[in-house]
């Protein structure tokens, strides 16, 4: 486990010993014959969950398993963009939680992960999206949340490169919550895997699940290309290969894996200070410390498992890139990626027991994975360490789709692709 405190005099210390004093952030792990929790998946909430686990439940004998190297999965393909502007009272508690927990991430796991609140800034195209967007102010205001309407002068004044004068879709205003941002999504993973691992948190990367030991109706171990590992109890938190690994215990969940794209320009003197999305398409982008644009949109529409996309969406987010701001089309793209999204059927996450005893599910996180990390990952390690929900994932409930409870934030209906 390192031991090593990261700090201005562990800096110092280092650069004059030619910074030959540094170890490992965390332990390549070998599998142990048996843990108490194994959680499947070490991206952000995976390893998210380890760590509260073991921070504030005390729990100790825990590992997570990775079928590739750690940061591999959605964790490293997003953009870094964190909020709370939602609307529905089972969404509002649960993200302004994860925002409060971003605002003291670096202090609580002794990792600089470059926590940027620069700002979100939701833009406004019609007098009907004026309403809505009020309204969503207004709930984000009664649950405590900061959110400020502004006018289309104001919007002028804070992005004079957007296109106002000849616009396609006027600019009438947007709605601004000042506490948003972005976060360094690869450092997220680094830091949580350091803190965990500093708890005893066993992390093992290319372990892949093949399969779930269950015996009378619960949890016994998973086996997995390293070997059979014994459990007490089993946490999957693995993004868009869900289905995959809950069809291994019978389960079949209500979720869908698509592909959702990313891209990053070539480096550009600053000019965006905060996130800005395009409220007549899909479209966000913000600035990143490198210069880069960072931008995306839309799932590509189909079923899929791959992490690359197709080219008519890239056109398609493009075409929302140069509505906004024509002068982007003097850009050139730098690289693209892919992530694997599990779509629930209402656009909303699940976090909740499965009907196997001891098996713990963590997904349909939809395009609100990235900056849900920290609270998800306080509220499964919650719910495996108790076996109950944490108060404000109460809403997430697994069988919200048969009794008619669904979160639908976007109002599209039960359709995963529409979220």
């Amino acid at each position: 486990m390192s031991s090593v405190q990261y700090s201005i005099f562990s800096l110092l210390r280092n650069a004059v010993r030619d910074n030959r004093g540094w170890t490992p952030a965390w332990r390549k792990a070998t599998p142990a014959p048996r843990y108490d929790v194994v959680i499947i998946g070490g991206g952000g909430h995976g390893l998210a969950t380890a760590y509260y686990l073991a921070r504030h439940y005390g729990m100790r004998n825990i590992a997570v398993v990775e079928r590739g190297w750690l940061g591999n999965g959605n964790i490293g393909r997003n953009t870094t963009i964190i909020r709370s502007n939602y609307l529905l009272p089972g969404n509002l508690p649960f993200y302004e939680k994860s925002m409060t927990l971003w605002e003291s991430l670096e202090q609580d796991i002794n990792f600089n992960a470059m926590v940027s609140q620069r700002g979100v800034l939701n833009l406004i195209h019609s007098d009907a999206q004026r309403n809505a967007y009020a309204r969503r102010g207004n709930a984000m205001r009664l649950h405590g949340i900061d959110a400020e309407l502004l006018d289309a002068r104001a919007v002028r004044e804070k992005l004079p490169f957007l296109d106002f004068d000849n616009a396609r879709f006027p600019i009438l205003g947007g709605l601004l919550q000042a506490r948003g941002g972005t976060v360094r999504h690869d450092a997220v993973a680094w830091g949580y895997a350091r803190a965990a691992d500093r708890l005893g948190v066993d992390i093992i990367e290319n372990c892949e699940v093949t399969g779930l030991r269950i015996e009378g109706g619960k949890i016994s171990g998973v086996e997995t290309t390293r070997g059979i590992i014994a459990a007490g109890k089993v946490g999957m938190a693995c993004a868009g290969r869900s289905s995959q690994v809950a069809a291994m215990a019978g389960l079949r969940l209500p979720i869908e894996s698509h592909v959702l794209q990313a891209f990053v320009s070539e480096g550009l003197k600053p000019f965006i200070d905060c996130v800005v999305t395009f409220g007549a398409g899909h479209f966000y982008v913000s600035q990143s410390d490198k210069g880069g644009l960072v931008f995306g949109g839309d799932i590509d529409g189909y079923n899929s498992y791959a992490q690359r996309g197709n080219l008519p969406l890239i056109e398609d987010v493009c075409e929302g890139a140069m509505a906004l701001m024509p002068r982007i089309g003097r850009v050139r793209l730098l690289r693209q990626w892919g992530g694997i999204m599990d779509m629930s059927m209402d656009g909303s996450p699940i976090i909740d027991r499965t009907p196997v005893d001891g098996l713990y599910l963590n997904a349909g996180w939809c395009y609100g994975g990235f900056k849900a990390t920290p609270a998800s990952g306080l509220c499964f390690a919650h719910l495996i360490a108790r076996d109950e929900p944490h108060p404000v994932g109460t809403a997430f409930r697994l069988d919200r789709f048969a009794r008619g409870a669904v979160i639908d934030e976007k109002g599209m209906g039960a359709q995963p692709n529409l979220h």
